[in-house]
């Protein structure tokens, strides 16, 4: 009956791991991919954000991060205030700017 199992017992075991030098390699290469695919990229968008965000005077149209587009009509150091339809002005973060709108695209306004 012992044909139809396996003698496993005498099977040898394979070659010990690769060891630690192989270990740390593999961890530098995983850092330094997650480092040129998600930290790097994530802070060149922070970065280009925040010369954006201080770069914003008044009549420069914007769209916030809500959707709401308009015309900046004042700038303070942590708000401003957006112009969105006639007589009606909002005053939102300065972070919360989305991107900076090519001059007359808001021409309803």
């Amino acid at each position: 009956m012992d044909f139809l199992i396996s003698a496993a017992h005498a099977q040898e075991g394979g070659a010990g791991g690769g060891g630690m030098i192989e270990f740390l390699i593999m961890i530098i290469i995983f850092f330094a991919i997650m480092y040129f695919l998600i930290i790097r990229p994530q802070s060149k968008r922070a970065k280009e954000h925040r010369s954006m965000v201080e770069a914003l005077s008044k009549g420069d149209e914007i769209v916030t991060n809500g959707g709401v587009a308009g015309k900046i009509t004042e700038v303070a150091d942590d708000f401003i205030k957006v112009d969105i339809a006639d007589g009606v002005n909002v005053a939102v973060q300065k972070q919360s700017v989305a991107s900076v709108m090519p001059k007359g695209t808001l021409k309803d306004l």
